[in-house]
């Protein structure tokens, strides 16, 4: 099979879109009829450097159809298969998409970025090009297509980045990765090594199309094919023009697995000693992060009571799997420093006298009933302790975490030991912590800026004021009670960009006219319940998983 791939000129200046664009029109007239698979560029049709939103919309506009018409006319006139980038237009907005193109000039297959980059999601006020991602927050199998009896998968730039992904990849079997890409700060070294290292991993060859910076630049470029034992039979380097090589995509690279092993691809050997458990959480059970997922929410507090003891497992549970996108929890420290989730209310239940969690050892607590009280059925049930919660749910719902302070045992190590737990199950981005101590957000935030916080008002608190309190602790989220939540709060929350939440409602219609305000998340003990008398409401923005 005789590969093509089109190198052309990029610019940082966009005046030099049209000439840009012209030069790659005509390296497309130079192929000829001897080729079989013609590989192009990301972004063929925007090869300069747009500034925020409208100006890569309107270079799409202005490109995109006229690429295409002439990409299907290049795979017909040189009856070979062809691949091209560029935008395509949904009704959400553009896409940075891959097209496959026939022998005929029909395209058969289109290939959404995975991993769309930082810079294609933010909006034209965080200086982005605010594409359509919408089809990314939900699982997909890595997409793969067969053509005349090749197996190929598809990877674009900053999808080259995600290594755990290579492995889900080698599973399809493919022969041949089409990588259509830019990587305008990546050195030589660097592209040939991760390139590599993906074609070893993946038992495939490797097409990568990228843009040349200038014969100087001694970054981006490198436009390569490589085999599936990671030699490289081509780059250009930063070379302007057609690189033509020629593969045999069956020819698979099989080693010894181990010591006197059978021949098997590296990824074969690898999958044998496999211990998923022990790295990232992933898969389909994972859902979006707590900053994209939809609002309005609801949210379950204490899981579900309805079904289990609150704050236990069996409740946690019950409601992620009646639906339930996010959980609330009660978190506070034993004694002895070990984390548990427990509200005072649920204690004062089992005990004989009236105590604090933190009064007692986790030992002293673990030998107590959490669950006779609730129903015979749940006798011996033991406390929760946070990590365990973690250990079973993280990533599988956003939790919403009530720092319990007690009598004040919540310090900066006690920060520390909450935090480093969230970074242990890798989930920063599916929590957040809801107080009223000033003091404990600002532990939280001068430990780890980037974790969110949710400030409530306690008992001294001016709840009128709330919005200013939390725009002064630069708080994600402000939770709000039913005397203190009417519309012109939660109005000028948002307006300082600061969500609201609701705490605790078990009436339909008072949801239903919170949501009508604006509120974003209703916390609820009686999830399942509420959620089937108001899911109309909700699932016009955000259905249940």
């Amino acid at each position: 099979m005789k590969i093509c791939i089109i190198q052309p000129h990029y610019s940082f200046d966009a005046d030099d879109l049209q000439s840009c664009f012209d030069e790659l029109l005509s390296l497309l007239d130079r192929c000829d009829d001897s080729m079989d698979l013609i590989v192009l560029p990301e972004y063929s049709d925007v090869l300069a450097d747009v500034i925020g939103k409208d100006g890569f919309y309107n270079a799409v506009a202005r490109y995109s159809s006229l690429l295409l018409e002439k990409a299907k006319k290049t795979a017909m006139r040189c009856h070979a298969l062809l691949f091209v980038n560029a935008g395509y237009q949904t009704e959400q907005g553009i896409r940075n998409t891959t097209h496959a193109i026939d022998r005929n000039g029909n395209i058969v297959g289109r290939y959404f970025k995975e991993h769309p980059a930082p810079s294609e999601v933010k909006s034209d006020a965080e200086g982005g090009h605010a594409l359509d991602v919408s089809y990314s927050y939900t699982f997909r199998k890595p997409y793969t297509l067969e053509i005349e009896g090749v197996r190929l998968g598809f990877l674009t730039c900053y999808d080259f980045y995600f290594y755990e992904s290579f492995a889900s990849l080698a599973r399809q079997n493919v022969d041949v990765i089409i990588g259509c890409s830019l990587q305008r700060t990546d050195s030589h070294d660097a592209l040939s090594i991760i390139n590599r290292f993906l074609c070893y991993n993946t038992n495939a060859y490797l097409i990568r199309a990228s843009v040349s910076l200038g014969s100087d630049s001694l970054t981006c470029g490198c436009s390569m094919v490589i085999a599936p034992d990671g030699m490289v039979l081509l780059n250009m380097k930063n070379d302007v023009g057609l690189g033509i090589c020629e593969i045999d995509p069956k020819i698979k690279y099989y080693k010894p697995a181990g010591h006197m092993g059978a021949l098997k691809a590296h990824y074969e050997y690898i999958e044998e000693g496999r211990r998923p458990w022990l790295y990232r959480n992933g898969g389909t059970s994972v859902v979006p992060f707590d900053a994209v997922m939809k609002y309005p929410r609801l949210c379950a507090y204490g899981g579900m009571p309805s079904v289990a003891p609150p704050h236990s497992l069996p409740s946690f549970a019950s409601a992620i799997a009646l639906g339930a996108q996010e959980i609330a929890l009660d978190l506070q420290p034993t004694k002895d420093g070990i984390l548990v989730c427990c509200s005072d209310d649920q204690l004062n239940r089992i005990c004989t006298e009236i105590s604090h969690v933190c009064q007692y050892t986790y030992q002293e607590l673990f030998e107590l009933d959490f669950g006779s009280f609730y129903n015979e059925n749940f006798k011996n049930l033991k406390i929760t302790k946070f990590e365990d919660v973690l250990q079973k749910f993280a990533g599988r719902v956003i939790m919403n975490i009530h720092i319990k302070p007690g009598e004040d045992h919540i310090d900066i190590s006690m920060i520390e030991k909450i935090t480093g737990l969230i970074r242990k199950y890798d989930c920063e981005k599916h929590v957040y912590f809801t107080t009223d101590q000033d003091r404990i957000i600002r532990q939280i935030k001068a430990y780890n800026a980037d974790l969110k916080c949710c400030i409530s008002p306690n008992k001294d608190s001016d709840p009128t004021t709330l919005v200013d309190h939390a725009i002064a602790l630069g708080a994600y989220k402000i939770q709000l009670y039913k005397p203190h939540c009417n519309r012109e709060t939660v109005q000028k929350a948002h307006a300082n960009g600061i969500l609201c939440n609701l705490y605790c409602f078990d009436d339909p219609k008072e949801i239903c006219r919170a949501l009508d305000m604006g509120v974003d998340t209703v916390l609820t003990d009686d999830f399942f319940t509420i959620y089937n008398a108001v899911k109309e409401r909700l699932e016009t923005h955000n259905p249940i998983q």
